[in-house]
C-alpha cells in the first residue's frame, strides 16, 4: 500500500537543507531523488552496482587505452 504526505515547504527551505548536508549525504540524496522520478535510471543504478558486486568492471586503460 503506497502511502503519501502533503508538505508545504518552500524551494529555498529544501535548497538550504540540501546546501547543509555533507557531500557523501547530498550525493545520496540527489540520487534517490533522481531515481525516485525516473524508473529508468534506478533500473541503471541497480545494474551498475550488481555488475560491481559481480566483479564485471574495467580499469579505465582497459577501455579507454594509456
Amino acid at each position: 500500500m503506497r502511502k503519501s504526505i502533503a508538505l508545504e515547504l518552500e524551494p529555498e527551505v529544501i535548497i538550504e537543507a540540501v546546501k547543509k548536508m555533507k557531500k557523501r549525504q547530498r550525493e545520496a540524496f540527489l540520487e534517490d531523488l533522481l531515481a525516485s522520478t525516473s524508473p529508468d535510471y534506478l533500473a541503471s543504478i541497480r545494474e551498475s552496482r550488481a555488475d560491481y558486486r559481480a566483479g564485471r568492471v574495467f580499469e579505465h586503460e582497459e577501455v579507454f587505452g594509456s
